[in-house]
Formats: structure tokens, C-alpha cells, sequence
């Protein structure tokens, strides 16, 4: 019997034996440095939630004052009206979620409050139809007014500066800012007002 010859790639003994990963050991300082890293940037997003979305930069309320708005039934609304008394200006739409959350919560307040003088304001960025649906079936006691697509450029000039609802200014009777929220309201942020 006549065998051919085994080729090279055949022979056991020529192919290569089979090599093992090399494990990379971390370098431990680069490790700690980049958990340190992760547990600041951790602490600064928690720190600019809880604090940093209510602080009050100043802020031109000029914009404000020379606005007019309608109310749902359609009768214009001056807003100058709502000078002189501390005043809340909460701006909210139908199709957000912590919007219609915090709704009730605004509510209590302005119906505990408006005799110590506060007055609220709803803003509605929302189409006039959806508002009056919306507020037939969750009434409020404290008026809503409607802002339009303009009520998004108005909430920017005072101070959204993401441009994202809610967004809330709580104004002195002074006029001067108490608080700019952008958010939903936590009840210890009212409960401190009163």
C-alpha cells in the first residue's frame, strides 16, 4: 500500500499550538480615578436636581408684563392685573405628564393661599380646544390662561433656558423672583411660601 505523504498543514506536529489570551491587568489607579470620576459627576446631577433647577439668576420680566393672553372662554386677559401680590406663573400643557401631576398639588395651594393674597397663573402651551376639553374634565380653581406656541418663547425669555414644562416662576409681591423651577413642584417648595 502506497500512503501519500502528509502535507504540511496535515502534520500535527507542525501546526501551531493554540495560544492562550493574555489577561490585561487594570491599573488599579485608573479604576478608583474613574469611579471617583462617575461618583462626582453623580453627585453634581443630584446636587443640580434637587438645587440647582430652582435657583434664581436674574431675569428681565419685561417680556411678562407686556403680554396679554386670552382665557378659555375667549375674553382677553391684561396681564398687568396680576401685579403688586405675589404670584405664581406656572407653565404646563395637556400632554405633559408632570404637568398634569403637579396640577392638583398648585391647587391646594392657591385655594389655602389666595386669602393670604397669592394668586397662581396657568399658562397653557397648548391649542385652545385641548385646554378647554382638558380643564372640563380636571377643573382648577386658579385661572388658566392660554399662551400658545408663544408661551414656549415667553417661558425661555424668563429663565427655561431647556425650553421644557413644567416650568414654574414664583414672583414676590416686589416682583422680584423666588423661585425658578423647571420641573414639577415638590410640596415642600410650596409648603415653604406659605
Amino acid at each position: 500500500m502506497n500512503t501519500p505523504p502528509k502535507t504540511p498543514s496535515q502534520t500535527p506536529s507542525e501546526t501551531p499550538p493554540l495560544q492562550s489570551p493574555q489577561l490585561v491587568k487594570p491599573n488599579r489607579r485608573l479604576i478608583l480615578g474613574a469611579v471617583a470620576s462617575g461618583a462626582l459627576l453623580a453627585g453634581a446631577l443630584a446636587s443640580w436636581l434637587k438645587y440647582g433647577s430652582s435657583k434664581t439668576t436674574p431675569v428681565d420680566l419685561s417680556p411678562l408684563w407686556n403680554s396679554s393672553f386670552k382665557h378659555p372662554s375667549g375674553e382677553d386677559v391684561d396681564w398687568k392685573q396680576f401685579r403688586g401680590r405675589p404670584l405664581i406663573i406656572n407653565f404646563w400643557a395637556t400632554w405633559c405628564a408632570p404637568c398634569v401631576e403637579e396640577m392638583p398639588l398648585i391647587d391646594r395651594f392657591y385655594k389655602e393661599n389666595v386669602s393670604k393674597g397669592w394668586q397662581v397663573v396657568g399658562l397653557a402651551i397648548d391649542q385652545p380646544s385641548k385646554v378647554k376639553s382638558f380643564l372640563n374634565l380636571h377643573p382648577v380653581s386658579y385661572p388658566v390662561l392660554l399662551a400658545g406656541l408663544g408661551g414656549t418663547e415667553l417661558s425661555v425669555a424668563l429663565g427655561d433656558d431647556v425650553s421644557s414644562l413644567p416650568f414654574t416662576l414664583i414672583l414676590r409681591a416686589d416682583e422680584s423672583i423666588l423661585i425658578k423651577k423647571i420641573g414639577k413642584l415638590k410640596p415642600d417648595e410650596l409648603n415653604s411660601l406659605s
